[in-house]
């Protein structure tokens, strides 16, 4: 069995530092909040804004369990006591903030239905402002986590993108650059009679080849064709038509854009090869931390919300058990939001396959070529970074670094290790 020599385990979230300022920025608007509502509370002689104030104590308080997680994650990822990173420190937040979501969600649903049988009265001039103030500090909260409104692509640019070579044989090679889709889609071949670009252009439009010569002479359609292979032996042939200012083929190509293209140009032939890199992506890329301490905000937003629109009715129409009616929605809602979330969170920490499509895809590209895969493990280490150990059992000689290669395409296993045995 063997692994890369030498190996990072540095499996945070290419978001981390971010999350981490916004969780912080997030606590300290909650916790000026609550000081201002206490004290405020006991200066007016208002016990609402008191109890909103502690209320906001709690609240704080489950968004401290998240800056803490991504404090100490990023702290001790290279701390070598932790086998594969700090990755999951997230994933054991979001499930601990989870188990707490779920604990208030018994105790605003068991406090509702003891108020639907036993009425208490309702201060409505101090209730409804505050309820507005909560719900305003909410929706504060959950502008700041989601980023002030603005998309971060600092760690997007040219994350996980390589550099990739299709080789000719005897008339010249082709190189490759990766686009932001993850996959290599140009080409530029050095033919004949001068440097061709070959692209997979997608723009707006369904997919289909482009040529153009960029030194020489103009491409003819008649004399240029791409013929296709997939890993499964199937073939495709591509004729050209004039567009101007090159060349584009008549079909359009299938997805996936995973396939050897052998280019033909004025009777000499190039071949190309052309790989899809796949991502993690749905759960196994999701912060569950961020997560978590997002579904705190919007339940806590969605409760307000409730909270204003049950007081309104009670006091318009004298509807007492509207109150209490409103507690018991938002205690269903925030229990099935915490459940979803224990799922999920449960599922990394108990290691379960975190993407099947993937697992999938891992075998076909390992068994593609007659070989056998034995053993698959596959799991998630932190967001977006996946481990894997795969057993293959092969009649050739290959070895460790060929499969390493095959599955250089799958950008989310982080730590990979790989077995090889000789088949019987």
């Amino acid at each position: 069995m063997s692994t890369a020599a030498i190996h990072s385990h540095m499996f945070l979230g290419e978001e981390h530092s971010k999350s981490e300022r916004r969780t912080w920025a997030v606590i300290w608007l909650c916790a000026a909040m609550m000081v201002a509502e206490i004290i405020g509370g006991l200066v007016f002689g208002s016990i609402a804004l008191v109890a909103d104030g502690l209320h906001m104590s709690t609240h704080a308080g489950a968004l401290l369990l998240a800056a803490l997680a991504y404090t100490y994650a990023r702290r001790h990822a290279a701390d070598p006591r932790f086998t594969f990173g700090t990755g999951k420190l997230g994933d054991l937040a979001g499930f601990t903030s989870a188990i707490i979501l779920a604990m208030i969600a018994l105790l605003i649903g068991y406090e509702s239905v003891v108020r639907l049988y036993a009425p208490v009265p309702i201060h409505f001039a101090e209730a409804i402002p505050v309820a507005c103030l909560g719900l305003a500090v909410n929706i504060a909260s959950a502008w700041l986590l989601s980023g002030g409104g603005h998309h971060d692509h600092d760690h997007d640019q040219g994350h996980g993108h390589g550099h990739a070579h299709g080789h000719g044989h005897s008339h010249g090679h082709g190189h490759s650059h990766a686009n932001e889709h993850g996959h290599d889609e140009t080409r530029i071949i050095a033919a004949a009679d001068g440097d061709v670009l070959l692209e997979v252009f997608e723009d707006g439009v369904p997919p289909r080849f482009r040529l153009r010569a960029q030194s020489g002479p103009a491409l003819m359609a008649s004399s240029v064709s791409v013929e296709t292979v997939r890993p499964d032996g199937a073939r495709q042939t591509f004729a050209f038509k004039d567009i101007g200012d090159g060349l584009e083929s008549i079909a359009e190509i299938p997805e996936p854009h995973a396939f050897e293209a052998n280019v033909t140009i004025g009777g000499h032939s190039y071949p190309l090869l052309f790989e899809e890199h796949e991502h993690a992506h749905g759960k196994a890329a999701r912060d569950n931390n961020m997560r978590a301490a997002v579904i705190h905000v919007v339940a806590d937003a969605a409760v307000s919300v409730l909270v204003i629109v049950g007081l309104i009715l009670a006091s318009a129409f004298g509807w007492l058990w509207m109150d209490p009616l409103a507690g018991i929605i938002g205690a269903v809602v925030i229990a099935s939001w915490a459940l979803g979330l224990i799922r999920d969170t449960s599922a990394v920490l108990l290691d379960m396959n975190p993407d099947r499509g993937m697992a999938d895809n891992l075998r076909r590209t390992i068994e593609s070529e007659g070989d056998e895969l034995a053993d698959l493990h596959l799991w998630r280490l932190g967001p977006g970074h996946l481990g894997a150990i795969v057993s293959v059992i092969t009649p050739t000689r290959r070895g460790e670094d060929y499969y390493r290669a095959r599955l250089s395409r799958f950008r989310s296993l982080s730590h990979l290790t790989i077995e090889v045995r000789k088949a019987a």
